[in-house]
């Protein structure tokens, strides 16, 4: 009889030790969600909300005429005239309307490259010369690339319109911009 009551406290404890694994699991695996949830909200929520960070702000006005000086288009522009800026570009935005750019202006004229790192949309760029002539255009850019745009001749500037943009309105290499500005000395 005492083998017997062994055998039965034995199966109990096992019935137990199986339950509390079982319970245990069980714990682990919602503490596994929880951080997982924690991560995906603090982690990957906020990167998605720097997107949405930058925001377009309207500082100056650009024209685009042909050689004869006929306009052909108008829009908002945001101006990047520092390192910092003309550095960040467009880069993590996710929209920008058709009537809105950003101007690039460099101290001086040279041959000037752009990529797409961290750029959601694509983009027409534009380079123009110092006498505001437009030199090259890149057309509907890849997003999210390395891939070099480079102007085919010295430039100074460089205007990003969403793209289609150039198509739309029909600008083209020799066609001038200009612009005027809210920053000081534009």
């Amino acid at each position: 009889m005492a083998k017997k009551q062994i055998k039965n406290t034995a199966q109990q404890t096992i019935k137990k030790n199986k339950k509390s694994q079982i319970q245990l699991a069980i714990i682990l695996l919602i503490g596994v969600a929880v951080i997982g949830y924690f991560f995906y909200d603090n982690i990957f929520k906020d990167k998605e909300s720097k997107l949405e960070y930058y925001t377009f702000t309207k500082e100056g006005e650009l024209t685009f005429t042909d050689s004869l000086g006929t306009l052909k288009a108008k829009i908002d522009i945001e101006i990047a005239d520092n390192d910092y800026e003309r550095q960040l570009g467009l880069m993590n935005r996710n929209k920008m309307d058709a009537n809105q750019g950003m101007l690039f202006i460099f101290p001086r004229q040279d041959y000037l490259s752009f990529w797409m790192r961290n750029t959601l949309i694509p983009l027409d760029m534009i380079f123009v010369n110092d006498k505001k002539k437009i030199v090259t255009i890149h057309k509907n850019t890849k997003t999210l690339s390395d891939q070099s745009y480079p102007a085919s001749e010295p430039a100074q500037y460089v205007v990003e319109v969403v793209g289609g943009f150039t198509d739309k309105h029909n600008i083209k290499v020799g066609d001038k911009i200009d612009w005027i500005g809210t920053k000081i000395g534009l």
